[in-house]
């Protein structure tokens, strides 16, 4: 088969070509397993971290993607739920333990065995590829594969982060960056939350334009005060400095979930302008958000086929991996980025 396999960390601004395309051999499905004939596979900011060596590092080499698409081609011995030709999705959990309490609570994305496609275990920048049955999802119709592919990772993480802020209907919610996720976010809320209010928190004002167009009461910049006093906020950046100006305008018994699988380096000038009467006190909490669970996926479909959500996709060859990911770096977006795989 072909696949776009990553050899090792590289740094993008000197390293365009970070992936090579190579034949591998096709794999072969266990017994609890299902190969699966890739479609399309989406383009993700983790990817880049996984490139430039900020996250965990990957098991080299390695193929990328976790945001995949494809039918089932062949089953294992002992598969029971799935048949040939479904068609199926596999996002960023790959598999858990299964034994753990972790994993009894549904909690797998705890699990200190979690495996990550496209890092632990070859991902979807392929055109084969295997899985647990148990870790695959059964795609909506009403997506085509190249819409569905962007929503087994943004959208699912996002959904997960707005559960876990316990928000309830007319309260206030903020949004702390606005990009793959939170735009994905402010269109769940708007559906399951239809008398809350929502704020944006964004740099760029082309991002606070299109928050508005999605329907937020409210945006501003990273460091503006937002009318309101806000009950939960979600933060989706990289850097400190959303943290210190969420829990500032924290409502009491507030909530702020990070959505975020790396902070930047700690800059002591934010420790230093943490004030606890003014960001902590009055029983506010703050709550990070690691990985998936299989049931955030699997709910989140569900949803966005209800709503419906369709996100806008920008389409490249699997031969062009190479071209998404550096555009992704440039931030040169013009909606999700997946590849169609042939």
């Amino acid at each position: 088969m072909k696949a776009m396999v990553l050899n090792g960390i590289c740094d993008l601004s000197e390293n365009k070509k970070p992936l090579e395309l190579v034949d591998l051999p096709d794999p072969v499905p266990g017994n609890k397993e299902i190969l699966i004939k890739v479609s399309a596979c989406g383009v993700c900011h983790t990817e880049l971290d996984e490139i430039e060596g900020r996250t965990a590092p990957p098991h080299f080499p390695v193929v990328l993607g976790h945001q995949v698409i494809g039918r089932v081609i062949e089953i294992g011995n002992k598969v029971t739920k799935l048949r040939i030709n479904d068609r199926v999705g596999i996002a960023w959990i790959y598999s858990a333990c299964g034994n753990c309490n972790f994993c009894f609570e549904g909690n797998e994305n705890l699990c200190k065995k979690f495996k990550a496609t496209g890092r632990d275990v070859n991902g979807g920048y392929a055109q084969y590829t295997t899985v647990l049955e148990d870790f695959a999802y059964k795609i909506p119709d009403v997506f085509s594969d190249m819409q569905a592919a962007p929503l087994l990772c943004a959208g699912a993480i996002g959904y997960r982060s707005l559960r876990l802020t316990n928000i309830k209907n007319g309260q206030n919610l903020g949004l702390t960056g606005f990009g793959a996720s939170a735009h994905l976010v402010i269109k769940m809320a708007r559906h399951r939350y239809p008398n809350s209010n929502i704020f944006v928190f964004a740099r760029s004002e082309k991002e606070r334009n299109f928050a508005k167009e999605l329907g937020a009461v409210w945006a501003g910049d990273i460091d503006e005060e937002p009318p309101e006093k806000l009950n939960c906020v979600i933060d989706t950046t990289p850097a400190w400095k959303p943290i210190i100006e969420a829990l500032k305008n924290l409502e009491a018994g507030g909530r702020l979930v990070i959505n975020a699988i790396r902070k930047e380096a700690f800059d002591k000038k934010y420790l230093l302008k943490l004030d606890y009467p003014s960001h902590l006190w009055l029983e506010k909490e703050v709550k990070s958000v690691a990985n998936v669970a299989r049931k955030d996926v699997s709910d989140f479909l569900n949803l966005a086929a209800e709503i419906p959500i369709k996100p806008e996709i920008e389409e490249f060859p699997l031969r062009e991996a190479n071209r998404a990911l550096i555009e992704l770096k440039e931030r040169k977006i013009r909606g999700a980025k997946v590849l169609r795989i042939k």
